[in-house]
C-alpha cells in the first residue's frame, strides 16, 4: 500500500471508527484477512422477479457471523431479517445474517466463507456477501457465483478489528459501506409467507436444536410474543439490541453431507443440502407446526406448507432458521 493510500485508509477507519462507538464498538485499524481477487469476473445479471410489494432498490445484505463462545456476545444480529444457523467444521455452528429492510450500524463478528453458502444465497438476487476470507480452493467457486462478493481486505474500509477482543474473534463489518440504503423487503426472495396461522398445531414452550458440539434453544416469551434465544445452554445476548427474538423460528431437516474442503485442522466442512424436499417443524406464537419444506433448485426461495398442502404462514417479524441433520 502506498503512503497516500494508506493515508486515505487511516482517514476512513478514523471517521468509522467514531460512528462505532455509538454501538459499544472500540474499533482499531487492523486490516482484516482474506484475500479479494480484484480480477473478479463480473456476472450477467438474472432475469428480473416478480414481486407483490414494492420493487427492491438493491441486494439484500449477506453476513457470515463467527458463534463459537469466544465470539459472543454478537453484534448486529437484532436488525436482520433472516437469520440462517449452519453446522459447520468439529460440530459447532456458525450464522449467516440477511439484511434487506434495515441495516445496522455494525455486524460481527464476521468470519469465513463455506460451499454450502453459495447454494444457499442463490434464492437472492446478486447478493452482496460479507466473510473474513474463504478456502483459497473455494475462492474461485465464490468467484463464479452469482453474488458481490466483499471479503475482508487491507483495502476495504468497510471491516475494522475491536483491539478488546482476540483474533479472529474481532473483525466487524460496517455495512453502510457495502450498501448505502437497505434495499427493501422485495429484496427478500426465500419464498417464506406471512400471516395468520394456521389451525392445529402444538403447545411448544420450548425447543431445542442440537449439533454435536452446539445447541440452539428457543423459549416462548408471552411477555415478548417471540422466542428467546439460547446458544451452548447460556441466554444469547447482542452488544446492541438484547436478547436476540425471532417471531418464527424454523427447525429445517435437510442432508447434511461431506464437502470437498477441509480446514486447517482436517476436520470436513459440511455441506447443508438446502435445495431439496423434507420435514420441518415451524415454531410461531408459542406453537409448533409440522411442515413439508421444497425448494426446486438454488434459483427457487424455499416453500413450507402444512400437512395438507396449503402453504404454511410465518408470523411478521425476524425469522432463524435452524438446519439440522434429517430427523
Amino acid at each position: 500500500m502506498t503512503g497516500s493510500r494508506r493515508g486515505t485508509h487511516r482517514g476512513r477507519c478514523a471517521a468509522l471508527l467514531t460512528a462505532a462507538v455509538a454501538v459499544s464498538l472500540t474499533a482499531g485499524c487492523t486490516a482484516g484477512p482474506g484475500t479479494k481477487d480484484d480480477g473478479r469476473a463480473s456476472h450477467a445479471p438474472r432475469p428480473e422477479r416478480s414481486h407483490s410489494a414494492a420493487p427492491a432498490s438493491g441486494p439484500v445484505l449477506a453476513v457470515k457471523i463467527d458463534n463459537v463462545r469466544a465470539a459472543r456476545p454478537q453484534t448486529g444480529l437484532a436488525d436482520a431479517d433472516v437469520v440462517y444457523a449452519e453446522p459447520v467444521e468439529a460440530g459447532l455452528s456458525r450464522l449467516m445474517a440477511i439484511y434487506a429492510t434495515k441495516l445496522p450500524e455494525s455486524v460481527g463478528p464476521v468470519r469465513s466463507a463455506r460451499e454450502s453458502d453459495l447454494e444457499l444465497l442463490g434464492q437472492f438476487d446478486q447478493p452482496v456477501l460479507a466473510f473474513s476470507g474463504a478456502q483459497s480452493k473455494l475462492l474461485p467457486l465464490i468467484d463464479k457465483a452469482p453474488l458481490r462478493a466483499e471479503p475482508a481486505d487491507e483495502d476495504s474500509a468497510a471491516y475494522l478489528r475491536d483491539p478488546n477482543r482476540q483474533a479472529p474473534h474481532n473483525l466487524y463489518l460496517r455495512p453502510d459501506e457495502l450498501l448505502r440504503k437497505p434495499s427493501g423487503a422485495a429484496a427478500l426472495t426465500t419464498g417464506f409467507t406471512y400471516g395468520k396461522a394456521p389451525a392445529g398445531g402444538r403447545t411448544e414452550s420450548s425447543h431445542t436444536v442440537r449439533y454435536p458440539s452446539a445447541s440452539f434453544t428457543f423459549t416462548w416469551s408471552d411477555s415478548r410474543d417471540r422466542w428467546l434465544v439460547a446458544m451452548d445452554g447460556s441466554p444469547a445476548r447482542t452488544t446492541d439490541g438484547g436478547r436476540p427474538a425471532p417471531a418464527t423460528v424454523v427447525v429445517q431437516h435437510v442432508t447434511v453431507r461431506e464437502s470437498a474442503f477441509r480446514d486447517f485442522r482436517g476436520s470436513n466442512s459440511p455441506y447443508v443440502e438446502s435445495v431439496g424436499s423434507g420435514h420441518a417443524e415451524v415454531l410461531r406464537d408459542g406453537r409448533a407446526y409440522d411442515a413439508t419444506w421444497k425448494r426446486g433448485a438454488a434459483e427457487d426461495g424455499t416453500t413450507f406448507t402444512t400437512e395438507d398442502g396449503k402453504p404454511l404462514n410465518f408470523a411478521e417479524g425476524q425469522v432463524w432458521v435452524v438446519f439440522a441433520g434429517q430427523s
